[in-house]
């Protein structure tokens, strides 16, 4: 994720004082293929449905609610983003006072806001877990089904009404979660080797005639934002595969050294995905207003510099690891704390998404980050800390399903 974004910053600035920015890598045609591959995106998704749903019924065997899991899914996701949007903020004015072009500090905040449309897309799905799961309990395959299919009416009614795509930032994640929730409960066990290859395949040929007929774009990149059907396609695709080679995935993920990797990785993941694309797009900034050597995108120039470009932004990484990476910690309850009240939960979902949906919709500007800042330090407030853990965890509370288990795990897990 931080080497692919490294090699798709690529900002400008004209002799005649305007700056422009492009995507060098996605602009490559040769990409478009490797994407199709690389694009893992959806399996965020699918993780996010395998331990969302398992961490939902360890929840309610504790004597939890959705109000509890909701309020513990916002507190692991917003509070690494409200230090992010602050911090954004406060530089970015801070260099408008100083004198810094409008445009340069709009290109920043274009660029660095990047990360916050999956924060946005992610804590849609996460919410939504207790509803669908509930769904899930009583017709699996129905509510599958039907989110596939508001999926495709979405995409069917978007050239006439664009901002209906959006819809799909709900529909579509949700429906690749629901995934999720069928590994977690290991239906796709009884599915035999060659049944599951012929899945991915199926999946990806699919994917493929949609593309051929021109119906969609063959760049996932494009097809990212706002989603459409060909990423629950590509969902269905990596999901098979994640079952089908399961066996050989445990074997690497046993040894000792990866799994203490992997553990260190995941406590921090977030962290790293908010904050590299900022410091990078910072970096670029910094650079147009220097006379050091910038390349033009695409040039051999810009392609060698690029291996320098990704350790400086992992050398800049570090210090905010060790600053804000606690941030990521669970948030853990005071012994008398209580759960608070579902209006106050509520309420702190509206107020993140609020800002979000503007950003997304209309472009993050410095005005709308200094409100996010605002709303999501509001939200943080809200919530207050973690509900109390209540009961005593019961053994095989639900089905235990064949993944994930340890050292498997998601970083938003309670």
């Amino acid at each position: 994720m931080v080497t692919s974004h490294s090699l798709m910053v690529s900002p400008e600035l004209h002799p005649d004082g305007t700056v422009t920015t492009e995507n060098t890598l996605g602009n490559q045609r040769w990409f478009e293929p490797v994407v199709w591959i690389l694009q893992i995106m959806p399996l965020f998704f699918v993780a996010g449905g395998i331990t969302g749903l398992q961490s939902w019924r360890r929840l309610r065997a504790r004597g939890g609610n959705a109000v509890d899991f909701i309020q513990g899914r916002m507190l692991r996701l917003i509070r690494p983003a409200s230090v992010l949007l602050a911090v954004m903020f406060a530089g970015l004015w801070g260099a408008r006072l100083a004198g810094v072009d409008v445009q340069v500090i709009q290109l920043l905040a274009t660029g660095a806001g990047m990360p916050l449309w999956f924060l946005a897309a992610y804590l849609a799905a996460q919410l939504n877990l207790p509803m669908f799961a509930a769904l899930h309990a009583r017709a699996p395959r129905l509510t599958l089904a039907g989110l596939a299919c508001l999926v495709i009416t979405v995409d069917c009614l978007r050239g006439a009404l664009p901002l209906l795509a959006y819809l799909n930032m709900v529909f579509l994640w949700c429906a690749v979660q629901q995934l999720g929730f069928f590994l977690a409960d290991g239906r796709l066990l009884g599915l035999t080797r060659p049944a599951l290859a012929g899945l991915l395949v199926g999946s990806n040929l699919v994917l493929g005639l949609l593309v051929a007929l021109g119906l969609y774009s063959g760049n996932m990149l494009v097809n990212l934002n706002p989603p459409n059907l060909t990423l629950l396609l590509l969902a269905i695709a990596q999901a098979a595969a994640l079952q089908l080679f399961r066996p050989a995935l445990l074997r690497v993920a046993s040894a000792i050294r990866l799994r203490r990797m992997m553990a260190v990785v995941g406590r921090r993941s977030m962290t790293v995905y908010l904050w590299h694309l900022p410091l990078l797009a910072a970096m670029s900034g910094l650079l147009l207003l220097t006379d050091f050597p910038q390349p033009a995108g695409g040039t051999p120039a810009w392609w060698w510099s690029r291996p320098l470009v990704l350790m400086v932004v992992v050398i800049l990484l570090l210090p905010v690891l060790v600053l804000f990476g606690r941030l990521e910690d669970r948030p853990t309850p005071a012994a008398a704390s209580r759960s608070r009240p579902a209006a106050a939960v509520l309420t702190a979902a509206a107020v993140v998404f609020v800002p979000v949906a503007d950003a997304a919709l209309n472009g993050l500007t410095l005005g709308l980050l200094g409100g996010g800042a605002a709303c999501f330090a509001l939200a943080v407030l809200l919530l207050g800390r973690g509900p109390a853990r209540t009961g005593v965890p019961a053994r095989g509370a639900g089905p235990g399903g064949p993944l994930p288990r340890p050292p498997l795990s998601a970083n938003v897990e309670p």
